[in-house]
């Protein structure tokens, strides 16, 4: 049988995909971090394209997404998805993500993990953090049952006929259950936490009914009544998902950084991703392809099937990034006095598919590549190095070795708790681990993640080591986000005390993939008939002279030096159909920081205006549309002209801004606001005579709203430095905010929802200004 190769690429994500599910041949969808559900269409077969569009955002990340299949109640089928904001939206896929959802389920108090549908379509059930799986009876939108008596974490859900439902959990056990909520039987399925299930196709030569997946790298095969039939090894890492192809084989997907394709009990394909962890995999039912999301912020498409490959650019790109990715030595087997040289490779096979072997090369560097049964020959995956920070010198801790083991205080006047992490470790996993074992505030996860990432130097697979000039150093992009060179990875402190000086940019951009996505709308414009929208053979030569620009010097000071350039994007930004005008809006957030783009003169107006009018066009606009507008924004402070024009056009900035962000949880959209109030913030400070009073009182105003409606830690913290930075301004200033917006209480309310340090000591400092 043939081999699975890449068939799409799908790069709109902003953090790690956790969720996939594969509803047609013709639409694909993915749940991510970023807090965005995406539906992906298929717009053409050869190569396949997809082009993506929002389902539903949330004010927190997503873990998880699942199809109902069509029927006569519901007739398009429904998307169904929840994560950390504790809420299962189901939604049509017909309806936009402003529009109402079909239904809203409640009932789990901690993030909710997992999601399965019944073969027959007859009910929902959910697992979740809060130790609880639930059952939701499809129409009648209710919890009907709650699946009780977890230990740990409910990772894994499986609603494996009309009546019976199985759990994974982190407690190392596999529940079955019955629809109704009793339990029938309960057995240890392994030493460590169970990550997936699924249920086996009839006929599988093993007889099994199910099959498990777990934190050992183990994948075991069952029957209902929880006899073990058999066990598949080759994972080096957590296994997290679980699939099975129409074929009868299975599919698997981990920490580390495969997907794999077993046949019987035998492995036999390995497809590296250069990610770390690749969380989710899922397979569509009509044809046997398969996707997979991973913590790269990328959904994959492969195939057999030679019609549906993806183009030679696209494999090209996937093949390269392989290969450049940089592998930890603690996450290999790696003897270094014994390692064989490049001659290996041509003498010697492997003996199972995925199979890792080092390499000393010619030059003295350690390669690491993988055994493809199906090729018959090794595959460059990566270059092997030694972990930032770790000085191969572990820490003893409960009898086991880590490269670091941190004191963490969570607690005034009781003594720090120990916190171990190997560099080989997801961040976030270590941190949800340091969270349960020690019965501490779900809340705290990100500022444990970040505390992890900050202090072992960002030592995760495919990232440069080198902090990326002039890009935003509080983090907003320090999110852990393997194989992202040109995100920053050592974060710099952030500021100990206010007024803050420096103005903030946002530039973390992948170029190359948004010029993909460019290059595949334009072939779909001139596809449905829309030819003189479409790129001519010289709009693409300065797209890829721009794009190469960018990608090889970074978003600079400098003017951009491809004539037409900025011509083309402003076409892209405000001709092409409004849903088309995304990577038109993100490149031109990237030439705003040149002095001749904050000049641009156009007939539709200045860089401004024609923004608003890229972003603003409709009546519903998107809100990622605008998000990528107010970035812009948020880079026009870059340089002296900008900074002009940003004080001549504040009323248009405004009132699309606090427009914006009125009544929106979306974390990307808000951050990039107050980073706007922040540059003001410091513009007026550095130049009091540009500051005009209504347009300090009308910033204090948003801000004030902004402390006391939200509560995400990066928004609220930015809104305090953009307040507590005004206020340096004079006491009229301080006068206005306390008496007529109210900013002390605003701020009382921010803190209460408040975990993060940095927040407490803001506020602290804004209130010795009030005084």
């Amino acid at each position: 049988m043939a081999e699975y190769k890449i068939s799409a690429t799908l790069a709109e994500h902003e953090d790690d995909v956790r969720g996939v599910a594969f509803p047609s041949s013709k639409a694909v969808l993915s749940a991510s971090r970023d807090g965005t559900v995406r539906l992906w269409k298929l717009l053409s077969e050869n190569p396949p394209v997809f082009d993506g569009t929002i389902s539903s955002h949330a004010g927190s990340w997503m873990n998880t997404v699942a199809y109902l299949r069509p029927s006569t109640d519901f007739p398009d089928g429904l998307i169904i998805s929840s994560g950390k904001d504790v809420v299962i939206d189901v939604r049509q896929p017909t309806k936009a993500a402003e529009e109402d959802a079909e239904a809203l389920l409640l009932g789990h108090s901690r993030d909710v993990c997992a999601l399965d549908i019944d073969p027959e379509g007859k009910y929902i059930v959910s697992g979740s953090w809060d130790h609880d799986a639930r059952v939701f009876p499809v129409g009648k939108w209710e919890c009907s049952a709650v699946l009780r008596g977890h230990e740990g974490t409910v990772w894994a859900v499986l609603a494996y006929d009309q009546d019976t439902i199985v759990t994974g959990c982190a407690d190392q056990k596999i529940r079955i259950f019955n629809k109704s909520g009793k339990l029938l039987q309960s057995f240890q399925a392994s030493n460590s936490p169970v990550r997936a299930l699924c249920r086996l196709p009839t006929g599988h030569p093993s007889g099994g009914d199910f099959a498990s997946a777990d934190n050992d790298g183990a994948i075991r095969l069952w029957k209902i009544s929880g006899q073990q039939l058999g066990e598949l090894r080759g994972h080096e890492s957590f296994i997290y998902s679980l699939a099975a192809l129409p074929s009868g084989e299975l599919v698997s997907s981990g920490e580390d950084r495969t997907l794999r394709i077993w046949k019987g009990n035998q492995c036999i394909q390995t497809i590296t991703h250069p990610a770390i962890s690749v969380w989710a995999v899922a397979v569509c039912a009509e044809n046997g392809d398969i996707m997979s999301g991973a913590s790269d912020r990328i959904v994959r498409v492969f195939t057999r099937d030679p019609e549906r490959y993806a183009n030679a650019e696209t494999t090209a790109l996937f093949e390269d990034a392989v290969k450049a990715s940089s592998i930890p030595q603690q996450t290999l087997d790696v003897n270094k006095e014994n390692m064989p040289g490049p001659e290996f490779l041509t003498q010697k096979s492997g003996t199972k598919d995925g199979q890792i072997v080092t390499i000393r090369e010619l030059d003295g560097s350690v390669t690491a590549h993988s055994w493809s049964s199906g090729q018959g020959e090794w595959t460059l995956v990566g270059t092997v190095v030694d972990a930032v920070g770790s000085s191969n010198k572990k820490t003893e801790y409960k009898g086991k070795e880590y490269d670091f083991v941190f004191d963490v205080d969570m607690e005034d006047g009781k003594p720090p708790l120990k916190l171990p992490y190997n560099v080989s470790q997801n961040p976030y996993d270590a941190a949800t681990k340091f969270i349960q074992d020690n019965e501490a505030p779900i809340t705290y996860l990100e500022q444990v993640a970040n505390f992890i990432i900050q202090n072992t130097q960002g030592a995760t697979i495919g990232q440069s080591q080198a902090q990326t000039g002039g890009s935003d150093p509080w983090g907003s992009e320090n999110r852990y986000r393997p194989d992202q060179p040109s995100a920053p990875t050592v974060p710099a402190a952030p500021p100990k005390s206010l007024p803050q000086k420096e103005y903030l940019s946002i530039l973390v951009a992948r170029v190359p993939l948004i010029q993909k996505k460019i290059g595949e709308l334009s072939q779909a414009l001139v596809a449905s008939g829309q030819k003189d929208l479409g790129l001519s053979p010289d709009e693409v030569s300065t797209l890829n002279s721009l794009c190469k620009n960018l990608d090889t010097s970074g978003a600079t000071a400098k003017p951009q030096s491809v004539q037409g350039g900025l011509d083309l994007i402003i076409k892209l930004v405000t001709t092409w159909p409004y849903k088309d005008r995304m990577p038109g809006l993100d490149l031109l957030r990237l030439l705003i920081i040149a002095p001749d783009t904050a000049k641009f003169d156009h007939p539709g107006g200045n860089i401004v205006d024609l923004l608003i009018v890229g972003a603003v066009e409709t009546d519903s606009p998107a809100e990622n549309h605008v998000m990528m507008a107010i970035r812009a924004f948020a880079n026009l402070f870059s340089s002296a002209e900008g900074r002009v024009l940003a004080i001549q056009e504040f009323e248009k900035i405004q009132d699309t801004v606090s427009t914006a962000i009125k009544s929106s949880t979306n974390r990307n959209l808000l951050v990039a606001a107050t980073t706007v109030y922040i540059n003001y913030a410091v513009l007026f400070l550095s130049d009091k005579d540009s500051a005009s009073f209504e347009h300090v009182l009308a910033i204090v105003d948003t801000l004030s709203k902004i402390l006391s409606s939200q509560a995400d830690s990066e928004v609220v913290f930015r809104a305090l430095v953009a307040t507590g930075t005004i206020l340096y301004l004079d006491d009229e200033i301080k006068s206005a905010a306390k008496e007529v917006y109210g900013v002390e209480k605003s701020i009382s309310t921010a803190l209460a929802k408040a975990t993060d340090p940095r927040i407490k000591n803001a506020a602290r400092e804004i209130r010795e200004l009030l005084k």
